[in-house]
């Protein structure tokens, strides 16, 4: 389906039929009132040829919590995992977007890891089973990560026809996909509905170490261990 979109004009000249793109994030069925983290994208099709991205990104390891921790990327960009803790850390994913396992290493220190293939990658701490994260990876410039009170500004989009996609980390696949739908680019200023999406049906799932493995309730590291 088509959405409509509300249309802001503005007192300036379109620059190469470029467009923003901005809306807002409604999350239902949940009490959090946190808006943040969820990555909306606008996807040209073949329309478009995807340039390799030399881009780089940091997702940093503080007080045993990712950060940020949801991610949204170009194919091609290298993402640095900084240790800010005083503890180890071995960041992973065995998931079918980006299988990579950077190892242990010591506070103080950091390991980079290039993200090539699209997909929606969940990264873990081998060490410490509450550590999570997600990288979305695209193979285009046209997304944004909501903020806290759920806005979003798409930047310099071209004018034509998108499919938009959404993804919110706690939201059912079928809740995702019925909120995909097409947009048409032509003015300047595009002001998208809000979007609204249901927490209702997500049931967390558990993961296992990198050995595929459950995670030991209690483990000491020490500055020996490779």
């Amino acid at each position: 389906m088509t959405w409509p979109s509300l249309i802001f004009f503005s007192l300036f000249p379109c620059l190469l039929n470029a467009a923003t793109v901005s809306g807002r994030i409604e999350l239902t069925g949940t009490r959090v009132k946190d808006m943040s983290g969820v990555v909306i994208w606008l996807d040209p099709g073949s329309s478009v040829q995807p340039q390799p991205s030399s881009a780089h990104a940091v997702m940093k390891q503080k007080d045993k919590t990712f950060v940020p921790h949801i991610l949204a990327i170009e194919s091609g960009t290298t993402v640095d995992f900084p240790n800010a803790d005083p503890i180890f850390h071995n960041a992973f994913s065995s998931f079918d977007g980006k299988i990579f396992d950077v190892g242990l290493y010591p506070p103080g220190t950091s390991r980079t890891v290039r993200f090539d293939r699209v997909g929606v990658v969940r990264v873990f701490c081998n060490i410490h089973s509450a550590m999570s994260a997600v990288i979305v990876v695209l193979n285009h410039p046209w997304f944004a990560v909501s903020t806290r009170d759920g806005g979003f500004q798409i930047h310099d989009v071209p004018e034509g026809d998108y499919t938009l996609h959404v993804y919110h980390e706690r939201a059912t696949p079928a809740t995702l996909a019925a909120l995909t739908h097409t947009i048409s680019i032509k003015l300047e200023h595009v002001g998208l509905p809000p979007i609204a999406i249901s927490e209702t049906g997500y049931l967390p799932a558990p993961h296992k170490n990198k050995f595929g493995k459950d995670y030991p309730h209690t483990t000491i590291y020490t500055e020996h261990l490779r």
